[in-house]
């Protein structure tokens, strides 16, 4: 695996594997890798022929109270197991290379990202539309490949690509799970051994949810605080949870057909999110 750290390095990485006709896949990171993360890579392996992986850690966006010095850089670790998944070119840019000194250019995607994680973190999804954005014009993947788990940033991505025109199909890949059903998330690190074992919970909160739904239940608002109360009985704090249309992530009506449920909830220090997509 060849590491690179400059854009120049990196065209002229990317300039030698199209030259040789090679179909290009990538996965962007803030590393502090997991099965998750991995899962991404396999799937990229699977339609392209080369595949590039970035680790940086965006500070646009983390918010005021989020503490990006405390995030989890593991970068030695990072680069073994992209190694030995195979992945073809690393690139791992400074802030400096990714922002100038004066920011005067961002990019924002109206609407999707104005409830759920976007009420909750202001800016945020300002920050990562224009780190990929960056990332998508020097990478210029035919492909590039992002967790489900995420739904919301997924959706946000999606949108970004098709309103400006940026030649790269994005690829939703299905969440992965532990055993007991716990979304793979660096942010599981956080739990304590306690929390761990209570962690299943938001999934099995979202299952029992969708199982209401596929009963024929259609008062949105009552699955909604019936979730709210099962969690807050105990150590979770919720911040949302929701049943929404997939094509807006507006709040779902009777009437609709395609749906998701997208739920995020504090327990202990860890922000843990989580959803499913269902049809009615």
């Amino acid at each position: 695996m060849l590491q690179v750290s400059t854009r120049q390095a990196l065209r002229e990485a990317l300039q030698a594997a199209r030259a040789a006709g090679k179909r290009i896949g990538f996965v962007p990171t803030m590393g502090n890798l997991h099965g998750g993360h991995i899962s991404l890579v396999t799937a990229a392996q699977q339609s392209c022929d080369f595949v590039v992986c970035s680790i940086f850690v965006n500070p646009t966006q983390f918010g005021l109270n989020e503490d990006i010095d405390n995030y989890p850089r593991t970068l030695d670790a990072d680069k073994s197991l992209l190694d030995e998944a195979g992945v073809d070119l690393l690139f791992t840019p400074s802030v400096h290379d990714m922002y100038s000194d004066l920011e005067l250019t961002w990019v924002e995607v109206k609407g999707i990202t104005e409830r759920h994680c976007g009420a909750s973190r202001p800016n945020h999804f300002r920050g990562v539309a224009t780190v990929v954005c960056k990332f998508l014009n020097m990478v210029q993947p035919d492909q590039a490949f992002f967790g489900r788990k995420d739904f919301q940033q997924l959706a946000v991505i999606q949108r970004m690509v098709e309103d400006l025109f940026i030649p790269c199909d994005i690829v939703g890949v299905p969440t992965a799970r532990a055993p007991d059903g716990l979304a793979l998330s660096s942010r599981n690190g956080y739990l304590t051994p306690e929390e761990r074992v209570q962690a299943p919970q938001l999934h099995a909160c979202i299952l029992e949810a969708k199982a209401r739904i596929d009963a024929g239940e259609m008062d949105y608002a009552a699955i909604t605080a019936w979730a709210k109360a099962e969690l807050e009985a105990g150590p979770w704090k919720l911040d949302y949870f929701s049943v929404c249309r997939q094509a807006d992530l507006a709040p779902a009506e009777p009437d609709d057909r395609e749906l998701v449920i997208l739920a995020a909830a504090w327990l202990g220090r860890a922000r843990l999110i989580d959803n499913l997509i269902l049809s009615r």
